[in-house]
């Protein structure tokens, strides 16, 4: 069981996750989503950036560059903007909740 806990701990390193922080143009390579459309889905309140050091530059996590990435998909499959980033909250909330869960049976199940 200890190894199957550190492979876990392997494939989710929550510490890289949170430290991943990427520009705004590298995002709209990575995603193939034009650096206006960001922007624009910023105003609406879909995405989230942090400001970058020097106050101007939008810089984004890796749940908002999988958000991105999510919602494009939908767009591209004929769901709407607001339906598509609906959906993409809706998916995400219920997996935090399942992985929580999970989380919480695997140490109750180790004790």
């Amino acid at each position: 069981m200890k190894n199957e806990k550190q492979g876990k701990e392997v494939l989710i390193d929550s510490e890289l996750l949170r430290k991943l922080i990427v520009g705004i143009g590298e995002v709209s390579e990575i995603t193939g989503v034009p650096t206006r459309k960001l922007r624009y889905w910023e105003e609406k309140g879909i995405i989230k950036s942090e400001k970058g050091s020097d106050g101007e530059t939008r810089k984004y996590n890796y749940l908002n560059i999988k958000k991105i990435l999510s919602i494009k998909e939908l767009v591209e499959e004929g769901y709407t903007l607001d339906a598509a980033a609906a959906k993409v909250e809706k998916n995400i909330e219920t997996f935090f909740k399942t992985f929580s869960e999970l989380m919480s049976d695997d140490n109750n199940y180790k004790k």
